[in-house]
């Protein structure tokens, strides 16, 4: 039996025909990608990513297109090796301010965010997006082969004060997730979020899209621990957060 057979089966006659109308719209795509970009070897590009973009795009075939291109341009320029190594991002590394380990009921990995750890690095904004980078690739690279293909942050902004407020780093960061890794937040859970937060919040609020401003929730800290339980099972929850598991820095994972 083929994968394909298999889907059709399991699969509901809606979710069928939607899987298979999804299924000739990627097929386009590779025509229009190889017409637009001979340079681009299409066949080596994988149905479950050009799927991310097309969701992204809600199924607009021309608009994924264009996004893709455009991921294609940057990957090229900003990522010409197809990795960052540590070595680049030394500076973002030394401020211990993010960490991965564990994942949640889905089976997505979890990352944990310390806003209050960040600052501008002598690395300056070039600096911070590798580190981005670098950490966007680890955290896909712990995603499993079956389930949503997606990850779960936590933010956690305890002792986050205006020295934190990188507004330009910040949008970089928006604009990389959006832009070149669509589809793959599953959820962003903001905890220990102080009143000053606010006000940069208000700032980079237009710039993120409508499907990631739905995947962002504020927890408030009385119920901190019950939030994170309805998506992740306690044996899975780091233990500064009355879980089970230790913090592991996310260029030692």
């Amino acid at each position: 039996m083929t994968e394909k057979e298999d889907i059709n089966i399991v699969c509901s006659p809606e979710e069928t025909k939607e899987r298979n109308e999804e299924e000739m719209k990627i097929d386009l795509m590779r025509k229009i990608i190889e017409k637009q970009d001979s340079a681009c070897e299409v066949q080596d590009i994988d149905d479950s990513t050009l799927r991310r973009f097309l969701r992204a795009r809600d199924l607009g075939v021309e608009k994924a297109c264009v996004m893709f291109l455009k991921y294609l341009k940057w990957k090229q320029t900003f990522v010409p090796k197809g990795f960052v190594s540590a070595s680049e991002v030394g500076n973002e590394i030394a401020q211990n301010k993010m960490f991965m380990q564990g994942t949640d009921k889905k089976g997505q990995p979890i990352a944990v965010v310390f806003g209050g750890r960040h600052f501008m690095s002598k690395g300056g904004t070039d600096e911070f997006k590798r580190f981005l980078v670098f950490s966007l690739d680890r955290l896909c690279s712990r995603i499993p082969d079956y389930g949503p293909e997606k990850f779960i942050i936590i933010g956690d902004l305890k002792g986050y004060g205006y020295r934190n407020s990188d507004v330009r780093g910040y949008l970089a960061a928006i604009s990389i997730l959006q832009d070149c890794y669509p589809e793959r937040l599953g959820k962003v859970l903001v905890i220990n979020a102080p009143y000053i937060f606010m006000t940069l919040w208000k700032i980079i609020y237009p710039f993120i899209d409508t499907n990631t401003r739905n995947k962002i929730v504020f927890v408030d800290n009385k119920s901190m621990k019950a939030t994170l339980l309805e998506d992740i099972d306690e044996c899975q929850i780091p233990e500064i957060y009355g879980g089970k598991l230790q913090l592991v820095p996310i260029q030692d994972c």
